[in-house]
């Protein structure tokens, strides 16, 4: 069965999508912690991110980067946050966060709303960033 991710991958969900190559992709999260959150996924289903191959998981990596200095470039922030928690969906994946301090995080904090028009005109801007 497909995770939820491979479904945004193939365009069966929707999803505000920031950065796409051939073997990742990169999509604002519609929970997010702080405004700019982005998950970034390898496009090929695998459950535990230590469990990728050694070229997939160093690439994934540097697509991230990419990614975290497009959202540093559009998000006001200290930082970008990195987390991998894993168990959430079972498809490796790593949270960008823009942080101004270390409970910014919290994965137990209380889910961020914003409107559509918000979430696109982010995903437009991180985009043309990246």
């Amino acid at each position: 069965m497909s995770s939820i991710f491979s479904k945004i991958v193939k365009g069966e969900i929707p999803s505000y999508k920031i950065a796409e190559t051939a073997d990742y992709f990169a999509f604002l999260d519609i929970n997010p912690l702080a405004k700019g959150h982005t998950l970034v996924i390898p496009k090929k289903e695998v459950d535990y991110i230590f469990d990728l191959e050694e070229d997939l998981y160093i690439g994934l990596q540097l697509f991230a980067k990419r990614v975290a200095l497009a959202i540093e470039e559009v998000v006001p922030c200290a930082r970008i946050g990195v987390a991998v928690i894993g168990l959430e969906v079972p498809h490796a994946h790593i949270h960008l966060v823009p942080i101004n301090g270390i409970g910014d995080i919290n994965f137990a904090k209380a889910k961020l709303q914003f409107a559509n028009e918000e979430m696109a005109e982010l995903c437009e801007s991180i985009a043309n960033a990246f």
